[in-house]
């Protein structure tokens, strides 16, 4: 009864995915999708230019991933949201990893590329519990901080059936993260940095970031850069200096409309595109994934799932953008590998247990292929980067 409860409760997914969603009853399964046409390829080189030290991107290296590191509490749906003065009973309340930098790093892992976290908590339970959960699956740890005087950050997440997730935040040790946490230690061998949750991170500047991405760059490390856009946000001064040094920006289309004041996915991208990043993906959840690439404009469709729980969709599609561009994948096909890994979490409760391991993306991704198009209206090339 809790399982069909919780799948119910589908809704659209936190951070944006190329997840299609289906009444649960009439979606087909993930091994479904044979119907599927032939890819459309786009004639990309195996190797990238990652930044101004022109490493190939098959060179071996750790991803880091920094930024938001949240401790989550998570209920299976209620049928109601309690009234004043009023319990409502759960099936069960789980404590889970949560935040950007951490989802990511577990879906990493779980390709078996070496990653490591940075980031900050507090000296509590929770602090103790993310660190000790991200060690269990294999993240280097060493660089997660206690910021003195915060509390772990901490999100209570309410499920209930046929609405919406709810959440209630604290915020907490992100707080303390400031673009100094990101220093050469840190970063040392860097193939990838990650950074998720920028615009909600008040002590990283955008000077000081743009210059950590330049000397990554510099150095041979691809820069992905992951947002959280608040309501009547003013974005040109956070990331104007940033998107030049950036080789992957990864919004989602409601971000994408907060940032541009674009409703059209296309139009979002012509705005973004225009602000330097080398490659700007826009994610559509149900509807997958509209991208740039030398002046044109391209769409990748969305793999047909059944949902249990959306959460975290959005970062296990950036692990899969990291884990081609460690692998040396195309841009096309590192866009299929983050759409396969995004649709594959909503398979579990939380933000990592679904999400599949690199042998399972693999025998999906050989058997799904996933078709990318051309769009009628062209984006203009990028500037600078």
């Amino acid at each position: 009864e809790a399982q069909d409860r919780l799948v119910a409760t589908h809704g659209k997914p936190s951070r944006g995915t190329g997840v299609r969603f289906a009444a649960p009853r009439q979606a087909p399964s993930l091994r479904d999708g044979r119907h599927l046409a032939t890819a459309w390829r786009i004639p990309y080189a195996t190797t990238a230019r990652v930044g101004k030290g022109e490493r190939s991107v098959t060179d071996s290296g750790t991803v880091v991933c920094a930024g938001i590191l949240v401790a989550d509490h998570v209920c299976t749906p209620m049928r109601a949201l309690p009234a004043a003065g009023c319990l409502a009973a759960v099936d069960a309340i789980y404590l889970l990893v949560g935040g950007c930098a951490a989802n990511v790093a577990v879906d990493v892992a779980k390709q078996e590329i070496p990653v490591r976290v940075v980031g900050r908590v507090g000296d509590d339970l929770w602090g103790r519990f993310l660190r000790d959960s991200l060690a269990d699956r294999g993240v280097d740890t060493r660089w997660i901080r206690t910021a003195p005087g915060y509390q772990t950050s901490q999100t209570l997440v309410l499920l209930c059936e046929g609405e919406d997730r709810r959440f209630v935040h604290c915020f907490g040790a992100n707080r303390a993260v400031t673009a100094a946490d990101f220093d050469a230690e840190a970063l040392a061998g860097a193939r990838v940095f990650y950074l998720g949750g920028y615009l909600v991170l008040p002590g990283v500047r955008p000077d000081e970031l743009a210059a950590v991405f330049r000397h990554g760059r510099e150095r041979g490390s691809a820069t992905v850069l992951d947002v959280v856009v608040p309501d009547g946000f003013e974005y040109r001064g956070e990331l104007e200096p940033v998107l030049p040094y950036t080789d992957f920006f990864l919004p989602n289309t409601d971000e994408a409309r907060l940032l541009t004041g674009f409703a059209d996915p296309v139009e979002q991208l012509r705005a973004l595109d225009r602000l330097g990043a080398r490659h700007t993906l826009i994610t559509l959840g149900g509807d997958g994934v509209v991208f740039s690439e030398g002046g044109r404009c391209f769409a990748a469709s969305a793999y047909p799932v059944q949902v249990l729980d959306a959460t975290g969709a959005g970062d296990a599609f950036a692990a899969g953008i990291i884990a081609g561009i460690v692998q040396g994948y195309s841009l096309a096909d590192c866009i299929r590998y983050g759409s396969a890994l995004g649709s594959s979490c909503v398979r579990a409760l939380g933000c990592s247990d679904g999400v599949f391991t690199a042998a399972e993306a693999r025998a999906f991704l050989r058997d799904h292929p996933l078709p990318i198009r051309p769009l009628s209206r062209d984006c203009p090339a990028h500037l600078g980067g």
